[in-house]
């Protein structure tokens, strides 16, 4: 007998926001890698398309949405779109995001607005718009928010972030109370620092000394988060809500390995 593969997601729709670079590109790869059916929005219409396209030539299926997870109607549009092409969404990932750096005594109320309706209020948007189609459609299904670890421990200058990072995982727990009696897992993945094209050089260079203070001695790859990410979206997270998986090398340890 062929053993069974629980990370398998033939068969799903996943949806994924911020998914035009970095962590959200590498996540719509790895979904559609393991068979689900990915799409893929951002704000930006060619970067997500780009996405789409990539994974269409290596052999997957996607459709890319432009949308705004800052606006119900923007999210609405984009799960209409995912339905048209491929049926109910039953696996998402709420990754969009933004960092926004000034001390809190500075900040504009403008720029903590915008970092708390993206990073908060755009991850319960999006989590919100699934539950309420998985329950109508009477489908189970998993959710995964994009926490940090700056949502447990903060530092000087990313007041803003940390809050709206600490909101997601709190809020991952409250969601995961309220839907699991309806076959709705909601969990969160909190990454550490993770090298992407917008981070790259800053953290060949004058971050590099970071590393200091993680205990593996590295900073994390895009593909580092693939595993946390599949084992709550499929089935091998079944019994799994209301978890927060940390991927950060050992960092909130706070102790360097020997």
């Amino acid at each position: 007998m062929a053993a069974r593969d629980l990370l398998d997601m033939t068969g799903r729709v996943a949806l994924v926001t911020g998914a035009g670079t970095g962590l959200g590109a590498r996540f719509c790869m790895a979904l559609a890698e393991h068979g689900a059916s990915v799409v893929a929005v951002a704000r930006r219409a060619e970067k997500v398309e780009g996405v789409a396209e990539a994974i269409r030539k290596a052999g997957g299926k996607a459709v890319a949405v432009s949308g705004d997870v800052t606006d119900t109607a923007s999210i609405r549009s984009a799960f209409d779109a995912a339905e048209k092409a491929f049926g109910t969404v039953d696996a998402v990932v709420a990754n969009a995001g933004i960092a926004v750096p000034g001390r809190a005594a500075e900040i504009s109320d403008e720029d903590w607005r915008k970092t708390m309706a993206t990073n908060l209020d755009g991850v319960f948007y999006t989590a919100r718009e699934a539950a309420q189609r998985l329950l109508k459609a009477g489908k189970h299904g998993s959710i995964v928010n994009i926490a940090s670890i700056l949502g447990y421990g903060v530092g000087k200058g990313n007041a803003s972030y940390a809050v709206s990072k600490a909101a997601v995982i709190q809020m991952t727990q409250a969601l995961a109370l309220e839907w699991a009696f309806k076959g709705i897992r909601v969990n969160a993945i909190a990454p550490g620092y993770v090298v992407t094209d917008i981070n790259r050089d800053y953290l060949a260079g004058k971050g590099a000394e970071m590393t200091k203070d993680i205990p593996v001695g590295r900073f994390g790859r895009e593909e580092d988060l693939d595993g946390a990410l599949l084992l709550l979206l499929s089935e091998a997270g079944a019994f799994m809500t209301g978890t927060t998986i940390t991927v950060d090398g050992g960092q909130r340890i706070g102790l360097r390995g020997s």
